[in-house]
């Protein structure tokens, strides 16, 4: 059986797939057509079921026994809803992933008219201190493997409050491109200030079978009950001889102090290199921002402008700047003064939008028995910390 603590994903038998990528500005994008192909024995295409389950085509099974079953008239194949995740669309609500889990144990496999194969199975794991995951594998390929599909759903939780939803999937069509996806959202008690907080993640990434070219993104935000809130992303991207890169990230501290950055740079396999990054730091009015464009030529060459701000808070504000063909600038304007002191997507939005993970049962407690704080597990940190990690070349 699948352990829980996995979670992976591929591609959709008896599923045509093509798989473009252009370059436009330092964007990978690759639309997909699709062409549905599977029949299963006497069923055809048009009476298949979604991808969910329905409780009343499966038996209620024990722990101990499965059921397995060939592909047949009263229990036909899942269609795969997996296709190439999209670039910069952030991270996914729950009704986008629409995770469906069943209270029973299933076990299946089949064989289709044009030889592609699915399995689908489901369970649940126990474990210390309330510890309970229920979760979902289903995948399928073709004949000969060149296409294949894989999904997970998930959920966790135990006695100490800890909750959480998550999915995988993944896929490679005949062309050779390949795609992975996970997603997750967390609930969970801070254990320095018993806050309770949720966080949400995305790792996408695709990889084209013809072209030396592919990304990657990874997305995270993080939000607490009191208005403190984080969120950033980092991504990467290549298409033949081209190559890019993107960080940044938000902080709110909940009581009026704002943090955010960019970093973003390129480079070509001929040496050229190129970016742009900025800064800014706010509270009740005061702040500054600063920042820097630069490029380097493939025989070394550089050059760069940087620039700063200073904002009193008093309607006057300090611009500066210099570049390295000898412009420069140093002036005091009146000037106002904008910034985002709260995110326009806080805490009772996240809530609003976690129905699904809130309601989650965990295992119930027996009397007498307290939950162990110090066993829980704390989501993974994604978020290296603010500011730029990795500084333009020659810096």
């Amino acid at each position: 059986m699948a352990a829980c603590t996995r979670g992976l994903v591929a591609r959709p038998f008896g599923i045509k797939t093509r798989l473009k990528v252009s370059c436009n500005h330092g964007d990978v994008r690759m639309p997909v057509s699709r062409q549905r192909l599977v029949s299963c024995k006497s069923v055809s295409a048009k009476s298949m079921l979604p991808l969910s389950f329905s409780s009343q085509r499966f038996r209620r099974l024990s722990k101990k026994h499965g059921l397995h079953l060939r592909c047949s008239s009263k229990s036909s194949a899942p269609q795969s809803r997996d296709t190439p995740p999209k670039r910069d669309t952030g991270i996914a609500s729950e009704k986008e992933w629409g995770i469906n889990l069943l209270d029973e144990e299933v076990k299946e496999f089949g064989t289709n008219e044009d030889g592609s194969t699915w399995y689908r199975e489901s369970g649940e794991d126990l474990g210390e201190n309330g510890y309970r995951c229920r979760w979902a594998h289903m995948g399928g390929q073709n004949h000969d493997g060149s296409v294949e599909w894989k999904e997970t759903w998930w959920e966790k939780s135990d006695w100490t409050g800890y909750k959480e939803l998550g999915a995988e999937k993944s896929g490679k069509n005949a062309e050779g491109d390949s795609w992975w996806e996970t997603w997750k959202e967390v609930l969970y008690q801070d254990e320095w200030s018993n806050l309770a907080r949720i966080e949400r993640g995305a790792e996408k990434q695709a990889k084209s079978g013809t072209e030396d070219a592919g990304w990657y993104e990874k997305w995270w935000e993080k939000y607490d009950a009191k208005g403190w809130t984080e969120k950033g992303a980092h991504k990467y991207g290549r298409l033949n001889e081209q190559s890019w890169w993107e960080k940044w990230g938000e902080h709110y501290d909940g009581r009026g102090f704002v943090l955010k950055w960019t970093d973003k740079w390129a480079e070509t396999k001929l040496g050229t290199r190129w970016g742009d990054k900025w800064e800014e730091k706010f509270f009740a009015g005061i702040g500054s921002r600063q920042g820097e464009t630069w490029h380097v030529s493939p025989a070394g060459e550089r050059w760069s402008r940087t620039w700063g701000e200073e904002h009193f808070g008093d309607g006057k504000v300090h611009k500066y700047g210099k570049s390295t063909t000898g412009e420069s600038w140093d002036i005091v304007v009146d000037e106002e003064t904008f910034y985002e002191s709260e995110p326009h997507y806080g805490w009772a939005d996240v809530v609003g939008d976690s129905t699904q993970l809130l309601s989650i049962k965990p295992v119930e407690r027996p009397p007498g028995v307290f939950p162990d704080f110090g066993s829980s597990t704390p989501p993974e940190t994604d978020d290296p910390g603010p500011g730029p990690t990795v500084p333009p070349p020659d810096q």
